[in-house]
């Protein structure tokens, strides 16, 4: 009985984070270049009466590739299919995944990168002739199965774009990178869902909110509802800039967007005087996993000019110097920025 009770409250959270996702063009903001041209792609493929080409979306954690896949999916009135590339173990899964298409419809494939090489191989004929080659048997008794498949399109997401075998890549037809958003961007997002959750968050609000979400949607989403929280604790009905700098301080998020993990990151960096320092060394200083520092603490970082990526390891820039320095000196180099 207990088991059954989670997977419902595991149902009821799904379904309350989708209803915060946009599911037009109209709602979805930013990526504006990504808009435009799927929409092109999107408009001639319905005019052909055929599947939209593969699509492949990378970028940071956090940034809509699943929600762009849902979205796709609407407007080409398809129905999505949608699983991860760890839970695709042995080729007999990918296969029976495969099988159970139909004619239109998309695979959504999140953390392409993970497939292991044996399942590339079954889903390049797959993706190219939309044919699925089962090998029964072995020695020379083997023999090849050609099973035909339905014209589907598979959408795939990656954060790490670089450890996509290049065959695989290749055969996608459509490559989008996801950009941060700007600080508007994510004050418009912030002030929309808002409305979804039954609040009202002033613009300035919205904005120092928007500030501090390391220019990723998710983030802001979840910083809101951490706010609406605080305002309604204060039995307020709506959420002001005073309560929106209050949660995020007690969040421990700084005006920077910068949280304890990062101030610890920036720390070690600023330490060893300009000298690069390997990511595994980090790592361990942090006691955290490289990818974690490699898919959530650095892209932010890097992107807006704090740290740079060097054959010898990681080193911080004039930038991230300055920064500190203008919010102290010397020995309370950090104390202001936490």
């Amino acid at each position: 009985m207990e088991r059954i009770v989670e997977i419902e409250k595991v149902k009821f959270e799904s379904e309350y984070e989708n209803s915060l996702r946009p599911t037009s063009w109209d709602e979805y903001i930013g990526q504006d270049k990504i808009k435009k041209n799927l929409q092109v792609f999107i408009e001639a493929a319905k005019k052909r009466d055929e599947s939209l080409d593969h699509v492949l979306f990378f970028g940071p954690p956090g940034l809509g590739k699943t929600t762009l896949a849902n979205i796709i999916a609407l407007q080409m009135s398809a129905n999505i299919k949608m699983t991860a590339a760890p839970m695709i173990e042995k080729s007999g899964d990918l296969a029976a995944i495969l099988t159970n298409l139909s004619s239109g419809d998309i695979l959504f494939i999140d953390e392409i990168h993970r497939l292991s090489p044996a399942i590339e191989e079954v889903l390049y004929p797959a993706m190219e002739d939309f044919r699925l080659d089962i090998i029964i048997g072995s020695g020379p008794a083997a023999q090849t199965i050609k099973i035909d498949l339905p014209r589907f399109t598979l959408i795939g997401a990656t954060t790490r774009a670089g450890m996509i075998s290049a065959p695989l890549r290749d055969r996608f037809g459509m490559h989008f990178r996801l950009q941060f958003y700007t600080t508007d961007e994510l004050s418009q997002i912030v002030q929309r869902a808002a409305i979804k959750l039954n609040i009202t968050c002033k613009k300035d609000a919205a904005n120092e909110i928007a500030k501090r979400s390391r220019g990723t949607p998710r983030i802001a989403l979840r910083l809101l509802k951490r706010i609406r929280d605080f305002a309604e604790v204060n039995n307020e009905n709506f959420i002001s800039l005073e309560t929106a700098k209050y949660g995020l301080n007690e969040l421990g998020i700084n005006e920077f967007g910068f949280d304890e993990m990062d101030i610890r990151f920036l720390q070690i960096l600023l330490s060893a005087k300009s000298r690069p320092i390997g990511l595994s060394t980090i790592a361990a200083a942090l006691s955290e996993d490289e990818g974690t520092i490699e898919d959530v603490i650095e892209p932010f970082l890097i992107a807006n000019g704090y740290i740079e990526r060097t054959a010898r390891g990681r080193v911080a820039t004039p930038l991230c110097y300055d920064l500190f320095k203008l919010s102290s000196v010397n020995s309370g180099l950090f104390k202001d920025m936490q």
